[in-house]
């Protein structure tokens, strides 16, 4: 599927990888953010609006079949980085819960705002399918 990059004499990486090297079909999404199908935000809450764009992000991978164990790389874009921080296990069980317990290389910006006022998190994925997968 994908190799895991990580330097033996690094500390380990938790929760992300620092690299990863992937062969095959390259899916890309938009940047997707925590509101529904109807395009309506459900919650304001910080982790409510992750979980909803993760599952999100599992639904266009699986247009071209693929899912969450293809996933190599995620950006976050957060409005409040402080948040993210104060948010960590919280986020763990809800990124467990959807995604697993696969941990592509991820990077995590602060930006002033999103494009949605209400949006407090948008996410960028990028997945490989291997060949012969889908």
């Amino acid at each position: 599927m994908h190799e895991v990059l990580h330097p033996k004499h690094w500390k380990p990486a938790r929760g992300y990888a620092n690299g990863v090297a992937a062969e095959g079909r390259m899916v890309f999404t938009g940047g997707i953010i925590g509101w529904n199908a109807d395009q309506e935000f459900e919650t304001d809450d910080f982790v409510g609006q992750v979980e909803q764009a993760l599952r999100s992000i599992v639904e266009v991978l699986a247009e071209a079949g693929a899912g969450p164990e293809h996933l190599v790389r995620l950006t976050w874009y957060v409005t409040d980085k402080r948040e993210y921080l104060g948010s960590l296990k919280e986020l763990g069980a809800v990124y467990k819960a959807v995604i697993g317990r696969h941990y592509p290389a991820m990077a995590l910006v602060q930006v002033v705002a999103l494009v949605e006022d209400r949006a407090r998190v948008e996410i960028e994925a990028t997945a490989v399918i291997p060949k012969g997968v889908a």
